[in-house]
């Protein structure tokens, strides 16, 4: 008896002739290498069906392509290979090949004075095209720090400042007496609040880079904020972090404006998009800037 051949469903006509401009998977598990750490990723893997003729395009072949992913660390050149491959696998189907990689990236950051240090988790997105043989490469960085407002600051000095007058009128100043009063909750009588908060950027990177400048603009970024989250902690390293916080004022427009002061200097990205949200601990909204540079030319 012979045996069967195995219907290719995909391989017949479309009824209604319509070119479509995007074609794939969402959510692939699968791991990355990157930076020395094995991540633990999810992919989004498609490509344009510009045979509008076609009924549909050969999903199995972009999920095996993307085993060159799992040996190699992740790098511009690795990803346009897998990107060329979806293209090879689907030649006279597709002009367009499409990559998106998310996952969470873990730096392990050193206390501020003590020698402790632990993990923080970034979410990465690394989103690549290639089309029509021109290749783009963009990141997704998530990162959070604190944010003290500077309107309650001066708020809460006016009230020390009145409280040091009621306490103090028509009366010798003793240095004892007002060094134990600056120590005492009854003199510092009020604190200006401060909230977590998440610098939201997009990267779009420079043609031709050797590797993706993933940790290079973390770094940058958490130093233009100045009061990065922590991870272990000592007495003396969360009172560093109160004075960071406290020579460190600024509302969200104030984080924009300095994130996009560093991210022009940081090197490999020729565009960006970023969004601050600082989640109020005074309102039940959070209050959120924007900035761009070059996105449109890009």
């Amino acid at each position: 008896m012979n045996a069967l051949t195995l219907p290719d469903i995909a391989a017949q006509a479309s009824r209604q002739a319509l070119p479509l401009e995007w074609v794939g998977m969402y959510g692939i598990a699968l791991p990355v290498v990157f930076d020395g750490q094995r991540l633990n990723a999810k992919a989004d893997a498609g490509v344009s069906l510009d045979d509008g003729e076609a009924r549909g395009i050969h999903m199995s072949r972009l999920y095996l392509a993307l085993e060159m992913l799992e040996q190699e660390s992740l790098t511009p050149a690795l990803l346009r290979q897998v990107l060329q491959r979806f293209l090879d696998s689907h030649e006279g189907l597709s002009n367009a090949a499409y990559l998106r990689i998310h996952a969470d990236l873990l730096l392990k950051r050193p206390a501020l004075i003590s020698p402790l240090a632990g993990w923080k988790s970034y979410p990465i997105t690394v989103e690549a095209r290639l089309e029509n043989a021109v290749f783009h490469v963009e990141l997704k960085i998530e990162a959070s720090y604190s944010s003290t407002c500077p309107c309650s600051a001066a708020l809460s000095r006016q009230l020390i400042q009145q409280q040091f007058i009621d306490d103090f009128a028509n009366k010798p100043l003793q240095h004892a007496d007002v060094l134990t009063w600056l120590g005492s909750s009854k003199g510092i009588v009020a604190t200006p609040h401060s909230q977590r908060s998440s610098a939201q950027l997009r990267l779009r990177l420079d043609d031709y880079l050797d590797d993706l400048p993933l940790i290079t603009a973390l770094n940058d970024a958490e130093a233009a904020l100045g009061t990065a989250v922590q991870t272990a902690v000592k007495r003396a390293d969360e009172q560093a972090f109160a004075l960071a916080n406290g020579q460190n004022l600024m509302f969200c427009e104030d984080a924009a404006r300095r994130l996009n002061l560093a991210l022009k200097r940081s090197p490999g990205i020729k565009a960006f998009q970023l969004r601050v949200v600082h989640a109020e601990s005074l309102h039940a909204h959070d209050a959120v800037a924007e900035s761009r540079w070059n996105w449109e030319a890009a």
